[in-house]
């Protein structure tokens, strides 16, 4: 039950619905990439991103000095359904 509270409380957030929704179009996407396609900067986008990251909606890729995120293949079918809402 707890795991599902903190998936729960992490999809609601419009900044994060909004990564969500520009992961679904293009992934993998920099951290940069998406900041400024939501209009928001980097530290708050990142900040975010290690939110979604903690409960399994998104992964992470490091290359050299950028990370790259996608979202999870093995998502738990909460966050799965809900993600196919958006």
């Amino acid at each position: 039950m707890k795991n599902l509270e903190r998936i729960l409380k992490a999809l609601a957030n419009k900044r994060r619905l909004a990564i969500i929704q520009y992961l679904k179009k293009r992934q993998p996407a920099s951290v940069g990439d998406i900041a400024k396609n939501i209009s928001l900067s980097f530290k708050a986008t990142s900040k975010h991103l290690g939110l979604l990251d903690a409960v399994d909606i998104v992964e992470k890729n490091k290359e050299s000095l950028q990370v790259f995120y996608r979202l999870a293949e093995n998502q738990n079918p909460v966050s799965k359904q809900t993600i196919s809402l958006l």
